[in-house]
């Protein structure tokens, strides 16, 4: 294990290194980071933000989070499937969020997808996401263990491609996986992997 594959904060906690010093990314990482997360709208948010992390640092999306649940209506399902040219127009204008059009655009087509599979069943998201959860495996003992893309993320892109959501490709689907706590990716050392 390298020095980098650990940080101790001011509190004395060892935390996984890609936290580094920064206090926003200290409290994810110790309050929501690989704990499950369950419900069709919790995880249709997580969805979306993943899709607008593709390419940028998850810090950019986590400091931006409250204007981002502040513009999409707190990601709820059938608020933002109801979204139409004019939200997409002033999203567009919304300096506190990524203004990404592809991005913006495929969010609300996601919804759409989300509201059709939920709206007699509710529940359905989270249970297609979770059964592609792995069996446990071992910790990984630095972070150089941690893989980008696994073949359960493989398989649950391509199930969600397959009901035509977009910016779920593998490496997305893992960040998910980890973020949502389908896996527990913390470290050997980190304080929350004991």
């Amino acid at each position: 294990m390298s020095r980098a594959d650990l940080v101790v904060g001011a509190d004395g906690l060892a935390r996984c290194g890609w936290v580094g010093d920064d206090p926003e990314y200290s409290r994810y990482h110790d309050e929501e980071w690989g704990r499950p997360l369950h419900g069709d709208r919790a995880l249709f948010e997580k969805l979306s933000l993943e899709g607008f992390q593709a390419g940028l640092s998850w810090i950019t999306i986590l400091r931006r989070r409250p204007a981002f649940r502040a513009a999409f209506r707190d990601f709820d399902i059938a608020a933002v499937a109801a979204f139409d040219d004019a939200d997409v127009e002033r999203l567009m204008g919304d300096a506190g969020i990524i203004r990404n059009r592809a991005k913006i655009e495929a969010t609300i087509s996601n919804a759409r997808i989300t509201r059709e599979l939920v709206a007699d069943d509710p529940g359905a998201l989270d249970r297609l996401i979770w059964s592609y959860a792995p069996a446990p495996g071992a910790r990984p003992s630095a972070l150089s263990d941690v893989p980008a893309v696994t073949p359960e993320a493989t398989a649950l892109s391509t199930a969600l491609k397959r009901l035509g959501y977009r910016f779920v490709g593998p490496t997305t689907m893992y960040a998910l996986m980890q973020s949502a706590g389908l896996v527990d990716d913390h470290v050997a050392g980190c304080w929350r992997a004991a």
